[in-house]
């Protein structure tokens, strides 16, 4: 819950000013939902992506508040669907998830699903068994040419925010074995190996270029370090 329409768009310009000549990187901004309209505007034509943080799973009706596919698909390409936060301070499920990935795809949003645990489920050893339960259940139901759309980011809660991070070996050993591990039985290894998968919890330009070096992870998923372009722009950089 960060920026100001005005403030939005500043950030936005910096972020197309500084990525108009990378190549290599795909960059997406997911600002809050005020925000979108003024960024679809402003990121038209150029090589930046626009998302949302979240959407419901009606197309329209009684729902004040929420935000449907249907007026996303307007402003927007991709929506970040079951992100820690919203699972754990709204109260949002497993099943939640599962329905917005399904119309988030049959409406052309790419989701960008969050999964992840806790500390005390990190330091109980329970990490493999509770990340990879969310996958399952966030593909259930899922063809595989639907699975391949998705984008998955494993993003530790003990670590976001609190300048903690798992470090980059491991995390790509998590994601390795809870979320592709788990996408190749339900799909095949080829459709795992499809599916991109990033890592979010206190990345920092000091940081990137060590999870992007690893063989699973494919990219990140920015909270704090986005928030201006002296920090995001090292970020896109050390993707590189």
């Amino acid at each position: 819950m960060h920026k100001t329409v005005a403030e939005a768009k500043k950030l936005a310009q910096d972020v197309i000013d500084s990525v108009a000549d990378i190549d290599g990187v795909d960059v997406v901004l997911c600002p809050p939902f005020t925000a979108l309209a003024a960024l679809s505007e402003i990121l038209a034509g150029t090589n930046v992506g626009l998302g949302a943080q979240n959407m419901y799973f009606e197309e329209q009706g009684a729902f004040t508040g929420e935000v449907s596919p249907l007026m996303l698909k307007e402003l927007c390409q991709y929506v970040i669907l079951g992100h820690s936060e919203r699972r754990q301070f709204f109260g949002e499920t497993d099943e939640g998830v599962n329905k917005k990935i399904k119309v988030a795809l049959a409406h052309g949003l790419t989701p960008i699903v969050c999964v992840g645990e806790n500390l005390t489920q990190n330091e109980a050893g329970e990490t493999n068994s509770f990340v990879g339960g969310q996958v399952k259940a966030a593909f259930a139901g899922l063809s595989a040419a639907d699975a391949v759309k998705v984008i998955v980011a494993y993003e530790p809660i003990w670590a976001i925010g609190t300048g903690k991070n798992a470090d980059a070996e491991t995390a790509n050993s998590i994601i390795a074995t809870a979320i592709r591990g788990v996408l190749a039985s339900m799909y095949s290894v080829d459709v795992a190996g499809q599916i991109r998968v990033q890592y979010g919890g206190s990345v920092k330009p000091a940081n990137v270029q060590a999870y992007m070096a690893q063989p699973d992870i494919d990219g990140a998923l920015v909270g704090g370090a986005s928030l201006t372009i002296e920090n995001f722009l090292p970020l896109i950089k050390g993707a590189l």
